[in-house]
C-alpha cells in the first residue's frame, strides 16, 4: 500500500526551500534534548497543515490513548499523534517540523509518505535531531556530531563523525530516503555527559538549536533556553564542588575533553558508543 494515503494535508501553503525538522518520540534522546528542541519550536507562532494517519503506524496497547474523567464522567480520549507542523516564528526560510510518536508499523510507507509531502513542499533539507550520552564534562561546550546521507555532507561540516553500527529509528529511515531522492539529509546528535543522560539539561537543547539555526540558515529566539543553560551549568558546579571524588573524575573527563581539541576529530572507540548507545536504548 502506498504512504501517500499516510497523511492528511490541512490547506497546505506554497512553500520554498523548506527545511524539515525531525523530532520523533522513541528515538535516541538523552537528557531529553531534542524532546525539549520540539517543545522551544513549539512555543512559538505556527499551525498545523498535516497529520499522519496513527491507527495504521501506532500499536496503542504500547502508546495508549489518555482517557480524561472529570468526577468519573468520560470527557474524551487524547490519542497518540504525528503531526507536522509550519513554524511561522523561525526567520529566514520556511521550516516544518516533524514531530510525535515514532512509529511501530510501516516505517518504509511511513518514509515514503514523508517524502511525498517533501515532494509537495519543495523541501532541499532534512535535519533529524537527537542526543546521546557520551564521556564528555558539564563544564565544556557541548560537541554536535552528525550523521549525513553522504561523504561530500559530511566533508562540508564541522561536526565530530564516527564509523560505528548502531539501532536505527524512523529518522534514520527517513534520512535515508531523503538521500536517495536528491535530498540533502542529515541526523544533529548532541553529546550530553553520561552522567546526565537521565535527567534534563539545558545545554544540550542550546547546542541542538544553534547547530539547527547554522545548518539551516534560520534566526531562532535562544534566550529563555540560554538561561536555563547557565543556571544548570552553576547548579551543576555548586553540586560537584561538594564532593572531592566527583571533583577528580570531572577534571579527568576535562583533560580527555581537552586532549580532542580537533574539531573534526573522530569520535572514542565505535564499539564502545554502539554499545553505550544499545545500554541506553535498553533503559528507555
Amino acid at each position: 500500500m502506498s504512504g501517500h494515503d499516510l497523511v492528511e494535508f490541512f490547506d497546505p501553503p506554497d512553500l520554498e526551500r523548506t527545511v524539515l525538522v525531525l523530532v520523533l518520540d522513541g528515538w535516541i534522546d538523552a537528557a531529553g534534548a531534542a524532546g525539549e528542541v520540539r517543545s522551544h519550536l513549539l512555543t512559538g507562532d505556527g499551525h498545523t497543515i498535516g497529520r499522519f494517519d496513527t491507527d495504521r503506524l501506532l500499536d496503542h496497547r504500547a502508546r495508549r490513548p489518555t482517557l480524561n474523567l472529570v468526577d468519573g464522567v468520560s470527557r474524551g480520549l487524547d490519542w497518540p499523534t504525528i503531526e507536522l507542523r509550519l513554524l511561522d516564528h523561525v526567520e529566514g526560510r520556511d521550516v516544518l517540523l516533524l514531530h510525535g510518536a515514532e512509529p511501530d508499523h510501516e516505517w518504509r510507507a511511513f518514509a515514503d509518505a514523508v517524502l511525498g509531502l517533501c515532494d509537495r513542499l519543495d523541501v532541499s533539507l532534512v535535519i533529524g535531531l537527537g542526543a546521546y550520552p557520551a564521556a564528555v564534562p558539564h563544564t565544556r561546550p557541548i560537541r554536535l556530531a552528525c550523521t549525513a546521507g553522504s561523504a561530500d555532507l559530511t566533508d562540508r561540516l564541522e561536526f565530530l563523525t564516527a564509523s560505528l553500527e548502531v539501532p536505527a529509528g524512523a529518522q534514520a529511515a527517513i534520512e535515508a530516503a531523503a538521500t536517495a531522492a536528491g535530498i540533502e539529509a542529515l541526523g544533529l546528535w548532541a553529546q550530553v555527559p553520561h552522567y546526565l543522560s537521565a535527567t534534563s539539561f539545558a545545554p544540550a537543547t542550546e547546542a541542538l538549536l544553534t547547530g539547527l539555526a547554522t545548518l539551516a540558515g534560520v534566526k531562532i529566539d535562544l534566550t529563555p533556553v540560554t538561561e536555563r543553560a547557565l543556571a544548570a551549568r552553576t547548579r551543576l558546579d555548586e553540586m560537584v564542588a561538594r564532593d572531592p571524588e566527583h571533583v577528580t573524575m570531572l577534571e579527568k573527563l576535562e583533560a580527555i575533553y581537552d586532549d580532542l581539541h580537533d574539531p573534526r576529530s573522530r569520535l572514542p572507540s565505535g564499539e564502545d558508543l554502539a554499545a553505550e548507545l544499545e545500554r541506553f536504548l535498553r533503559d528507555q
